[in-house]
């Protein structure tokens, strides 16, 4: 892949000559208020995107999970609601880390925009720089004309993940891997032979990404490395999954998201889950 992130300096730089289109995807599991935060607080020019309705279709259990990936014409018509135009660059960020940004980062590429990238530590880093933000509800940008073509990025469906021939990594937390807790899925534990992958040990404290020969150290140490057979990895519902497939790439891996991921998994009472540590098969 080109280049995955963008530091807060340079993204400044670049909105003082001919600016990319920089979008604000604010979501957290449970919190529904993103477009309150956005209008608290957000990068000038930036224009905010809603996970839940534009970088996902309505849920759909068993058949796709809990986001499934959208019609590829709604989100042509969403990027071009979003000023986004054939050529120009994109930057997204949230205020998670980029947990929540790496999805339109993901659905983007795969969607054939090259160049899009993730910024840096997010909002945060922006504000720990001593950059200006603004409030409000932010201009309605002058609609875009990209046009956007799914599959440029591989995707792994249920089938191919229940037949076993990938390293599977799970991008959630330990305790939900482990089945010790559920909040939202059907059932608790993970998919037979997946390895916990916990997404949040890809930054560091401040949200950053840590540098690429310690991504690469720690994806090794799971028994993923460059010349890794196929790798897929999924999470609760294809969002921090995306983040885990960005730390990928900073690492030099390319992988596969399995976009209905557990919640789709674990709605079918036909597919095993387990639970504990080890991956079991």
């Amino acid at each position: 892949m080109p280049d995955v992130l963008i530091t807060p300096l340079d993204l400044a730089e670049q909105l003082l000559g001919t600016p990319p289109v920089v979008l604000d995807v604010r979501w957290r599991l449970g919190d529904f208020d993103g477009r309150a935060h956005y209008r608290e607080a957000h990068i000038p020019g930036a224009v905010y995107v809603d996970l839940d309705t534009e970088l996902a279709a309505p849920p759909s259990g068993a058949d796709g999970g809990r986001h499934p990936l959208p019609a590829i014409g709604d989100l042509q018509a969403a990027a071009r609601r979003w000023g986004v135009n054939d050529g120009v660059p994109v930057v997204v960020y949230d205020d998670s880390g980029n947990l929540a940004a790496a999805r339109a980062w993901w659905l983007l590429r795969w969607a054939g925009i090259v160049d899009v990238r993730l910024l840096d530590g997010g909002l945060a880093a922006w504000t720990a720089e001593g950059l200006r933000t603004t409030s409000g509800d932010g201009g309605r940008p002058k609609p875009g004309n990209v046009a956007l073509t799914a599959g440029n990025l591989p995707v792994a469906t249920i089938d191919e993940v229940a037949a076993g021939d990938s390293v599977l990594l799970d991008a959630r937390a330990g305790e939900r891997y482990r089945g010790d807790v559920e909040p939202v899925d059907p059932r608790a534990g993970h998919i037979p032979g997946a390895i916990s992958a916990p997404t949040v040990e890809n930054i560091d404290d401040s949200g950053r990404f840590l540098p690429a020969e310690d991504l690469r150290r720690r994806f090794s140490g799971l028994g993923v490395g460059p010349d890794a057979e196929r790798v897929v990895v999924y999470c609760g519902s294809g969002i921090n999954a995306a983040h885990e497939i960005a730390a990928l790439a900073v690492a030099g891996v390319d992988a596969t998201l399995f976009p209905g991921s557990f919640s789709q998994w674990s709605s079918d009472p036909d597919r095993p889950v387990v639970t504990g540590d080890e991956p079991e098969r």
